[in-house]
């Protein structure tokens, strides 16, 4: 059996993550998309929230399994068994940064290949930071995420002041 880990913090988990998930589920046994818990950049939801908004995602779809996690993406795959890492790239820009990150874990496990799949043309402009900052102007993302994570969205940002919403440069 070839496990996969999708790895990300998924804040919030959009089309292009789903699309990239879904591909891999084709090819490998199993797919585990790992929520990321503390990476070194400002979240909008919480850990938990973010495991929960992916798992809710793909909670029809039998390869695809969802987890938490901490530290090293590979010393994660070691722990759950997994072979692969899946990676997404988006444009030219993504794969320099995706190279790096493949031979640094290369070094670091040499046993664990790791895959990128080009994501589809439609999802090419889409990240969690685009979809966060038209969230937080109150435009519509319906498109670029399921129905529950747009919820998630409004709700996030009602509850926050004015001058608690991130600062996006959509606005100008």
């Amino acid at each position: 059996m070839v496990r996969a880990l999708f790895p990300g913090t998924f804040d919030p988990i959009h089309y292009g993550h789903m699309d990239i998930a879904e591909r891999a589920a084709r090819l490998f046994d199993e797919v585990v998309i790992a929520v990321y818990d503390k990476p070194l950049k400002n979240l909008l939801f919480s850990p938990e929230e973010r495991i929960e908004l992916v798992r809710q995602t793909f909670q029809d779809h039998n390869k695809i399994r969802v987890v938490g996690y901490s530290g090293l993406t590979v010393n994660a795959c070691h722990q759950l068994n997994a072979q692969v890492i899946v990676r997404g790239l988006r444009v030219f820009s993504d794969f320099e940064f995706e190279f790096r990150m493949a031979l640094a874990n290369h070094r670091l496990a040499p046993d664990i290949e790791i895959v990128s799949f080009i994501t589809h043309e439609e999802h090419t402009f889409l990240s969690s930071t685009t979809v966060r900052e038209i969230a937080a102007l109150d435009g519509d993302v319906s498109s670029m995420v399921p129905p529950h994570v747009e919820a998630a969205l409004k709700r996030r940002f009602a509850s926050l002041h004015d001058s608690q919403r991130p600062a996006n440069a959509l606005r100008d």
